[in-house]
């Protein structure tokens, strides 16, 4: 194995073991959520970390048997291209009657944390990445886990301040400001 191969392995061993606790952690956060809306996001995220699985476990096999990098993990697709419209269409569409608890709020606040950390982490080995399939692949990771973040942000936002919400992502403006 080569040191190049090594780090790649090495990190995905690492990228796997987040994508897991990230998954593992929605899983619960379905079952305790009190709102829909919470819910909806915890099990579509759920299935969003599957496909990560899904694809860290393609591209680690392949490489552990000494094959270069290879583009399969791209099979693994998401199911919903555009996470954060998707959210945005189903809070319009419930206006302002969900509320959620204190125990809604604190798990989005830890799926932030999450998605933050995944961010970070992948951030971090694209400069030392120097396969372009294994920089796509990082790349990839990268949209899709600051598409969950800008998700659970939404959420959270809408969740605490419905009007706020509307203010923002309808960007109106004030008379007189």
């Amino acid at each position: 194995m080569t040191e190049t191969g090594d780090r790649s392995l090495k990190m995905l061993a690492a990228a796997l073991e987040k994508e897991v606790r990230g998954r593992d952690f929605y899983v619960k956060a379905v079952a305790t959520c009190t709102n829909e809306l919470g819910r909806d996001i915890f099990r579509i995220l759920t299935a969003e970390e599957g496909v990560h699985i899904r694809r860290v476990k393609e591209i680690y096999e392949g490489l552990s048997g000494g094959k270069p990098w290879s583009g399969e993990w791209k099979n693994y697709r998401m199911e919903n291209e555009n996470l954060q419209a998707l959210f945005r269409k189903r809070m319009r569409n419930l206006g302002s009657k969900i509320k959620a608890d204190t125990g809604d709020l604190e798990a989005l606040d830890i799926g932030l944390k999450f998605e933050q950390g995944a961010i970070d982490f992948y951030k971090k080995e694209l400069g030392k990445a120097t396969d372009p399939l294994e920089q796509e692949f990082i790349e990839v990771m990268i949209r899709e886990e600051q598409s969950h973040y800008a998700s659970l942000a939404d959420v959270k936002l809408y969740l605490m301040n419905p009007e706020s919400w509307y203010i923002e992502t309808e960007r109106h403006t004030l008379d007189g400001a």
